[in-house]
């Protein structure tokens, strides 16, 4: 059995993770073909992420390209066998018919981030064009940054995100995975908004549901903010303490087609605080005190993922289960 070891004065680094917010980003979702070719392709490939990311980088200094890359439960024991990221399992559905949190198929993630388009488009390019038929693409989403931070409901998104030391420590893995330090779980959910019914409401019903005023974007005092609300249901807190995640939330659309929506992603080192916040969402807190942003917002996808350190993701070309 292989071994991934953590040097302890040695840390690995993470993939960028913890990079700025950007103004545009592409999402990818694809399955990995059956049989050993496709698999050793994609092995080799892990490799090269890094490097196709700086080439692609260099053409435009200035326009924060990054790329983070992460693989499926099934995915991971297919390409990678043992050891295995300790809390990494196939995505886990809430709520009932109606109202779920679905979960879609998914082994490879690309968060693909830069200040232009363009970047990321080429890089998507060069990426999925080193994969060939090793893949196939099930989910591609071309986000953009909406106004000043805001939402496709027209809310300002990830204001409670932590920062700095505060942001590492909440979504980089430590101690507690020694094989795996410097990795991270991702969660995806790709939701669809009716934003005729939304629009009809009145602001304040919308802040209502949201938790927050829609213009200053302050937080709704205990004694008027509903239970029920987005905000509060996302809150959550262990031994005294709030436990966040990172989140790079991209709004997308095509107008003519009538589609409106929003790409969750969300980053943390454990899936536990995103599980426990998508139960809270769907299911209630207690049961049937659900999301009543759910009411105009349905998720369509779901995937969890676990994001090597970029230095294990380059080992990872010569590992077989």
């Amino acid at each position: 059995m292989t071994t991934f070891t953590a040097m302890a004065n040695n840390p690995p680094d993470p993939q960028s993770v913890c990079s700025p917010i950007t103004s545009s980003a592409i999402f990818i979702v694809a399955t990995l073909a059956p049989g050993s070719d496709p698999a050793d392709k994609v092995r080799a490939w892990s490799a090269d992420v890094a490097a196709l990311t700086r080439s692609v980088g260099k053409r435009v200094p200035s326009g924060n390209l990054s790329c983070v890359c992460g693989f499926g439960s099934s995915a991971w024991d297919t390409l990678f066998g043992n050891p295995r990221p300790a809390s990494l399992h196939a995505f886990r559905e809430f709520g009932a018919q109606g109202r779920r949190a679905v979960a879609t198929p998914g082994d490879i993630l690309l968060h693909i981030r830069a200040d232009q388009m363009d970047l990321c488009f080429e890089l998507a390019t060069q990426l999925l064009s080193s994969l060939g038929d090793a893949i196939s693409v099930v989910d591609e989403v071309q986000g953009f940054r909406y106004f000043d931070m805001r939402s496709m409901v027209g809310f300002v998104d990830g204001t409670e995100n932590p920062a700095g030391r505060q942001a590492v420590n909440f979504t980089i893995i430590g101690d507690e995975d020694p094989s795996f330090t410097g990795g991270s779980y991702v969660l995806v959910q790709k939701y669809l908004h009716n934003m005729s019914a939304w629009n009809e409401l009145s602001v304040e019903a919308q802040e209502r549901i949201i938790g927050r005023t829609k213009l200053s974007d302050i937080e709704l005092g205990d004694s008027v903010k509903p239970s029920c609300s987005h905000s509060s249901l996302t809150t959550i807190t262990k031994d005294g303490q709030e436990v966040k995640i990172l989140r790079d939330n991209m709004p997308f659309g095509r107008p003519g087609a009538g589609e409106f929506g929003t790409y969750f992603i969300g980053y943390a080192r454990s899936p536990e605080p995103i599980e426990q916040m998508l139960e809270n969402m769907f299911v209630g807190r207690p049961p049937g005190n659900y999301d009543r942003l759910l009411d105009f917002s349905t998720a369509v996808t779901g995937g969890l993922f676990f994001v090597p350190s970029a230095d294990l993701l380059e080992e990872l070309a010569d590992r077989k289960p």
